[in-house]
C-alpha cells in the first residue's frame, strides 16, 4: 500500500498545472490526499464535482494507480457520465476503465459478472415502477390481502423500506411487534420474492440488497471486489441509506481507501430512505479519517449565502461550516408577502417580466421552486396568461409513456424471456384475442408445466379450452418474440426495436388510429428508437441488455431539458445539484414550507429547514421568497402563517415588501432573527392560530356584513354552522363558524359561498 501523506507535486506536468490553476488550496489537499478515509464536507456551490473529478485523475496520472482499480460512485447517470467526460479530458483514453457509475449501475454490474453465485442468470430484467406495482397486485391475490383495505403502492412502499434496511422477507416477518399492516405487508413480501425470483427479475431495492447480501455470503466475491478497488470515491454521501453505507463499508474493507464527498446541510431525501448519520458518524466510523472542509462558494452572493447560515445554523445535528464568496454582496433576499396564492403567482410572474425586459436576463435564468407540485398550477395560469415560457420539471416523462412502456415490455421479454410480468402488460396491445381466461389458462399450463408463460404462449396448441384464435396469434406472438431473440444476438439494440416494431404489428396499430394523439405516440415510440441509436454510438454498446439497463437506471432529472429558454417549475426536491441567475421560492407558509408533517418530529423539521436552504443556495444572483396570508385548500381559502424559518434570517440579510393588507396572518412585531431555543421554531400549526392573533375591522361590505356573530349559515360541505366571530376587513373578512360541538372552520366570506339559513 502506498504511503499515507501526499506525493509532492511535480509543477512540470500538465494534470499538476491545471490542478494549482483551477483549485484553491482546501480543494488541492482533498485531491492530494492519499491513502486512508477522507470525509470532504463540501458546501453548496463549492466545487465538490471539480474535486471529485481531479482525485480521480490524480489517482490515474500523478499516483499511478491503474484505473480498473478505482470505483466511484454518484447518485445520477448525469452526474457519472459528466464525471466521465472530464476525467478524460484531464488525463486522455487511459481513464476510460475506471468504474464510474451510480449504486445502481455499479451493483446491477456486479451482480451480472457474478450470477453463476446467485439464483439469477446475467439477462435479468430490471422492474420500473410500474412492473412492481403491477407483479405486487399478482401476490396481493396470492396472499389473499385485498387491494380495498391496503392500496398496493402501500404495500410495495413498506417493502421497499424493509429492502432498504436489509430485511429478506423471511427476516421481516420474523420481527417482534407487528400490526395488522405490517402482518399483510409480510404476506404479500414472501411472495413478491417468489414472484421475482419465477421472473429472474430485480427491483431497485434488490439491486442494492442483493448485491449486499452477495458480499457478505460469498467469500470469493468480497475479496474479489475489495481487494481490486484500491480506491473508492462516493459522491453525495449525505443522501446515502443504510443499504449503500453497507455496500461501500463492505468494498473498502480491505484497502479503508474510502473518499466521501457530501454536505449534511442538504441532506434532504430521508423520506425515502437517506441517513443522515452516515456523514454526520463517518469520523466514528473512521477514527483515523482526515476532515477537510470546502467553504468557499463560487456561485451565490454574500447576501444569498449569510441568509441560508442565518436558517441552517438553526439545526442542531450538523456540522458547523460557514460559506464564504469572494463575490460581491448583492441585493439582499427579498420577501414579498401576498393575500393569497393568486396574487403570489402573479408577483412572480411580474418580476419575470420585469428582469427579462430588454433582454437582460434570459428566461432561462429563472427557477420557481415550490414544496409541492400542487402548487405550480396558479404559477403556470399566470405566466401563461402572460405569454411567458416556462418548463414543468416532473410531469409525465418520457419512459412513463405509455406506448415508450409498451416497447421496452417487448424489449425485455425478448432479453429475458422469463419476465411474465412484461409479457403480460403487451400480450394484448395491439389487440390480439387473448381473453382474461385465456390468460388464466396459459398461467396454468405455464404452472403445471413448470416453463415460462412466453414457452405455454408458444405450446397454445397444446392447452385444452384456449380458444382458436388466441392459439393463433398466441404462437404468432411468441414467434415473433423468438426470432427478436435471434436478431439480438447479432444486431446492434436500434435495428432489433425497429424489426421488433414491424413483426408485432404495434406500430402498424397505432398508425390505424389516424388520431393526433396517435401521431404523438407514434413520435414517441420513434424517439425510443433514436434513443436506443444514440446509445450504440455514445457507449460503444450494442447489445438490447446493455440499452435496457441505461433506460432503467436513469434518474428523473438526468431528463431535464436545461437547454431551452423558458422559466423552470419544479419542487425544492428535484432542484438540488442546480443553480439558477434569479431564484423564487413561492409558499413559505407554516404547513407547506416546512411541511405540516414535520410539525411533531425534530428530526423531520430539521429537514425541511436544509430543503429551504438547499433552495436558497440555488440562487446566483438573485433571491425571491413569497408567503401568503391566504390559500385555497379543499375549495376553502385557508388562513396562513408565515413561515417559521422566515423569523430565523437575520434583518440585514432580508427585505420585507408587502402586498397584501396589514390585517393578516403576518400582523405580528416583525420578522427578526429567531435564537436557538426561544421557541422561535416551534410556533403552532395554521389550524391552532388563534383569532386574536388577527385584528377585527367593522368595514366590511353590505354582503359581508350580514354574516355577524350568532348567525346561521349553511355550506356545501360541511352542513350547517353558526358564525363566531369576523375578522380582517372589506374583500378579506374571515369567519370563524362553529360546525357541530367541537368543529370550527375559518372561512373567507368571499369564497366560502356560504347561504345563509332564515328559519
Amino acid at each position: 500500500m502506498r504511503p499515507r501523506a501526499e506525493r509532492p507535486l511535480r509543477e512540470d506536468t500538465p494534470l499538476a498545472r491545471d490542478l494549482i490553476r483551477d483549485l484553491n488550496p482546501v480543494q488541492q489537499e482533498a485531491v492530494r490526499h492519499g491513502d486512508g478515509p477522507l470525509l470532504v464536507l463540501a458546501g453548496a456551490g463549492s466545487g465538490k464535482t471539480r474535486v471529485l473529478t481531479y482525485r480521480v485523475a490524480y489517482l490515474i496520472g500523478e499516483l499511478g494507480v491503474s484505473p480498473r482499480r478505482i470505483l466511484a460512485v454518484t447518485f445520477t447517470n448525469k452526474a457519472a457520465g459528466e464525471m466521465k467526460r472530464r476525467v478524460e479530458e484531464l488525463i486522455g483514453a487511459k481513464a476510460r476503465n475506471t468504474w464510474i457509475g451510480t449504486f445502481h449501475s455499479v451493483c446491477a454490474r456486479i451482480l451480472r459478472r457474478e450470477a453463476q453465485w446467485g439464483w439469477w442468470s446475467p439477462s435479468f430484467s430490471i422492474y420500473d415502477d410500474t412492473d412492481q406495482t403491477a407483479l405486487v397486485k399478482q401476490c396481493m391475490e396470492k396472499a389473499g390481502v385485498a387491494s380495498s383495505v391496503f392500496s398496493p403502492k402501500a404495500i410495495l412502499s413498506a417493502i421497499s423500506r424493509a429492502k432498504d434496511r436489509l430485511l429478506t422477507a423471511d427476516q421481516y416477518r420474523g420481527q417482534a411487534s407487528r400490526g395488522y399492516f405490517e402482518e399483510c405487508v409480510a404476506k404479500v413480501y414472501v411472495e413478491y420474492e417468489k414472484g421475482l425470483v419465477e421472473n429472474n427479475a430485480f427491483d431497485f431495492d434488490d439491486l442494492i440488497m442483493r448485491a449486499v447480501g452477495l458480499l457478505r455470503g460469498t467469500r470469493e466475491v468480497l475479496d474479489a471486489y475489495s481487494q481490486r478497488f484500491e480506491h473508492i470515491l462516493v459522491d453525495e454521501y449525505q443522501d446515502t441509506s443504510h443499504a449503500q453505507y453497507e455496500l461501500v463499508n463492505l468494498l473498502s474493507s480491505h484497502h479503508r481507501n474510502i473518499c466521501v464527498v457530501g454536505d449534511d446541510d442538504q441532506s434532504i431525501y430521508g423520506w425515502r430512505g437517506a441517513d443522515i448519520s452516515n456523514i454526520l458518524d463517518f469520523e466514528h466510523d473512521h477514527p483515523d479519517a482526515v476532515v477537510l472542509r470546502l467553504e468557499q462558494n463560487y456561485r451565490s452572493t454574500g447576501n444569498i449565502l449569510d441568509a441560508a447560515h442565518d436558517v441552517v445554523s438553526m439545526n442542531e445535528r450538523r456540522k458547523e461550516k460557514k460559506l464564504w464568496t469572494e463575490r460581491e454582496r448583492g441585493s439582499r433576499v427579498s420577501l414579498l408577502r401576498c393575500s393569497n396564492e393568486y396574487q403570489e403567482a402573479d408577483a412572480i410572474r411580474d418580476r419575470v417580466v420585469a428582469l427579462t425586459a430588454g433582454g437582460r436576463r434570459g428566461h432561462h435564468e429563472f427557477a420557481v421552486l415550490y414544496r409541492t407540485h400542487a402548487q405550480s398550477r396558479v404559477i403556470e395560469d399566470s405566466l401563461r396568461r402572460a405569454g411567458v415560457p416556462y418548463d414543468i420539471v416532473g410531469g409525465v416523462r418520457f419512459y412513463e409513456r405509455a406506448e415508450v412502456k409498451d416497447v421496452l415490455a417487448y424489449a425485455r421479454v425478448v432479453s429475458n424471456p422469463a419476465d411474465s410480468v412484461s409479457l403480460g402488460r403487451i400480450l394484448n396491445v395491439p389487440p390480439r384475442k387473448i381473453g382474461d381466461r385465456s390468460v388464466e389458462r396459459l398461467e396454468a399450463f405455464a404452472e403445471e408445466s413448470g416453463t415460462s408463460l412466453l414457452s405455454a404462449l408458444g405450446s397454445s396448441a397444446q392447452i385444452d379450452g384456449l380458444p382458436a384464435a388466441a392459439r393463433t396469434s398466441g404462437e404468432a406472438l411468441a414467434g415473433a418474440l423468438r426470432r427478436a431473440s435471434e436478431r439480438a444476438e447479432r444486431d446492434p439494440v436500434d435495428q432489433v426495436l425497429e424489426s421488433l416494431l414491424s413483426e408485432t404489428g404495434y406500430l402498424e396499430w397505432l398508425k390505424k388510429s389516424g388520431t393526433e394523439e396517435a401521431e404523438q405516440r407514434i413520435a414517441n415510440v420513434q424517439e425510443l428508437v433514436s434513443a436506443a441509436s444514440e446509445f450504440v454510438e455514445t457507449s460503444g454498446e450494442e447489445s438490447l441488455s446493455a440499452f435496457l439497463e441505461q433506460v432503467s437506471l436513469v434518474a428523473n432529472i438526468d431528463r431535464w431539458a436545461d437547454g431551452s429558454n423558458a422559466v423552470s417549475l419544479m419542487t425544492l426536491h428535484n432542484a438540488k445539484g442546480l443553480e439558477f441567475g434569479v431564484v423564487m421560492i413561492p409558499g413559505l407558509e407554516d404547513g407547506l414550507l416546512p411541511h405540516e408533517s414535520a410539525f411533531a418530529d425534530d428530526e423531520e423539521l430539521e429537514e425541511e429547514r436544509r430543503l429551504f436552504y438547499v433552495g436558497m443556495t440555488r440562487a446566483m444572483d438573485e433571491l425571491y421568497l413569497f408567503a401568503a396570508d391566504t390559500r385555497r385548500r379543499a375549495g376553502v381559502m385557508d388562513l396562513r402563517s408565515a413561515s417559521r424559518f422566515l423569523d430565523e434570517i437575520d434583518p440585514a440579510h432580508i427585505e420585507i415588501d408587502t402586498l397584501a393588507p396589514p390585517a393578516t396572518a403576518f400582523a405580528r412585531p416583525g420578522l427578526g432573527r429567531a435564537s436557538r431555543g426561544s421557541g422561535a421554531g416551534r410556533r403552532p400549526s395554521p389550524s391552532r392560530a388563534r383569532t386574536s392573533d388577527f385584528p377585527d375591522y367593522e368595514n366590511y361590505s353590505q354582503e359581508e356584513a350580514q354574516f355577524g356573530p350568532g348567525t346561521r349559515v349553511r355550506h356545501s360541505r360541511w352542513g350547517e354552522g353558526v358564525v363566531i366571530e369576523v375578522s380582517g376587513f372589506s374583500g378579506d373578512a374571515i369567519a370563524r363558524i362553529r360546525f357541530g360541538d367541537d368543529d370550527e372552520k375559518r372561512i373567507m366570506l368571499r369564497y366560502g359561498k356560504l347561504e345563509i339559513v332564515t328559519e
